[in-house]
């Protein structure tokens, strides 16, 4: 014999009560919800956690909008997401997932005024900061139809009130400040903080740097030898300022086979600002300005990049012979076999390693050089890795570029300026 529903309904209900326990009533139709496809979210922060939400929610099929003040625009793109204002948020979304920290600014940023601006029905989830909601007034937005429901994993006080209004609301669903609270999650962010304290005490790159531009991790592997070759050309441009002169321009120029939009440099930016800044902090003036150009080459896109050149206009040079026929300080490097080269330096071309450190020679191109420099640095027990001469032309000007493993003492690079044949050098410290 085959029971109606509310037949079957009644006898669920009478074994409970037989056992003497609470009614389990089988309320489908309470419980009916909304797709999310094709909805609307936006997100309020669009840090860390906000962009993985997008990620997420745009594999659902959801239109995807955030607003956060100090995100860049390039991070919105590469996740897919379009960075709008607050009030355009707050008024175009479906549901809103909030991610912000708790500052002055944020607190109570949703409240009574801010609710009105909402679609009617919107959905809310929290799981930032309980103080960026004014609780009282997403009480009175529930109560009136505004707010169709709100997910709450934080509160204004924790743990809330027994008789907390927003807590007992029929339309709100509440987890007390869970987070990450799953077994895997506590284990990853453990291994993960290990992983990057030591990649970050070996000097590798962090790729969990909050400050740092985001990109896919496949892209991170492939241009790993050009971010060292980046931030190393920096900090060699803005060691041969000289004169007190303040750093107000740099340019940096891409060449590559590949089509602008296969080609990310804002790690690549990022590194080189990093490498400019570190050495010499007091040179820079307000108002710097870094400026970005792209060469667009012929031949295979398998490499990222064919070389990268950074120029420091407008300031004088500790070596003469590193400002090229335009006027600026110019250094420009290569990625030879997974190592970062210094290929060109001014008007001069060269090739040296990129490891320990540098000295660069302004030289007549004559027999002997190479040895009378070499023996010095030997003597004073100073190892030489790498050595490469750029000349203009037979037997007139050169530049010599000499790697080395440890600093030498002021005594050799004075012996090595007393050379009658050098006419300038300059140490440089990588």
């Amino acid at each position: 014999m085959e029971l109606m529903e509310d037949e079957q309904l009644e006898l669920m209900e009478l074994a409970a009560a037989s056992k003497g326990l609470p009614s389990r009533k089988w309320q489908r139709n309470k419980y009916v919800g909304v797709s999310l496809v094709g909805k609307t979210l936006a997100i309020m922060g669009f840090g860390k956690v906000g962009s993985e939400v997008a990620r997420r929610a745009k594999g659902l099929g959801m239109h995807v909008i955030a607003h956060d003040p100090y995100a860049p625009a390039d991070r919105a793109r590469t996740v897919g997401v379009e960075l709008v204002g607050f009030d355009e948020a707050i008024a175009t979304a479906d549901f809103i997932s909030l991610h912000m920290p708790l500052t002055p600014a944020t607190s109570k940023v949703l409240n009574d005024e801010t609710f009105a601006k909402m679609k009617k029905g919107v959905r809310i989830v929290n799981v930032a900061r309980g103080g960026v909601i004014d609780e009282e007034a997403l009480v009175r937005a529930l109560d009136a139809g505004t707010v169709a429901q709100a997910a709450l994993d934080v509160f204004t006080e924790e743990p809330p009130a027994k008789d907390s209004k927003l807590v007992r609301h029929e339309r709100v669903t509440v987890t007390p400040h869970l987070g990450a609270s799953t077994t895997e999650a506590q284990e990853g962010v453990a291994i993960e903080i290990a992983e990057a304290v030591i990649g970050a005490l070996k000097g590798e790159l962090a790729a969990t740097a909050v400050n740092a531009p985001m990109v896919p991790a496949e892209v991170l592997t492939e241009l790993k030898p050009f971010v060292v070759l980046a931030e190393k050309l920096g900090r060699l441009a803005v060691q041969l300022v000289g004169g007190g002169s303040g750093v107000k321009t740099i340019k940096v120029t891409y060449a590559s086979a590949r089509a602008p939009d296969d080609l990310d440099t804002r790690l690549l930016r990022a590194m080189i600002t990093k490498g400019i800044i570190e050495p010499i902090f007091n040179v820079f003036q307000r108002g710097l300005r870094i400026t970005e150009e792209r060469v667009i080459l012929d031949g295979s896109p398998e490499s990222p990049l064919e070389y990268v050149q950074v120029q420091i206009a407008n300031v004088e040079s500790r070596f003469a012979s590193a400002i090229s026929d335009s006027g600026e300080i110019t250094v420009e490097g290569r990625v030879k076999d997974g190592i970062p080269h210094l290929t060109k330096v001014g008007s001069f071309e060269v090739d040296v390693s990129l490891e320990g450190s540098i000295i660069l020679c302004r030289q007549v191109d004559q027999p002997g050089m190479i040895g009378t420099v070499g023996t010095i640095l030997g003597e004073e027990n100073v190892n030489v890795s790498f050595m490469s001469v750029g000349r203009i032309a037979l037997r007139k000007q050169a530049v010599m570029a000499i790697g080395v493993d440890d600093q030498p003492s002021k005594e050799t690079l004075k012996r090595i300026g007393d050379i009658s044949a050098i006419e300038e050098f300059v140490f440089l410290k990588l």
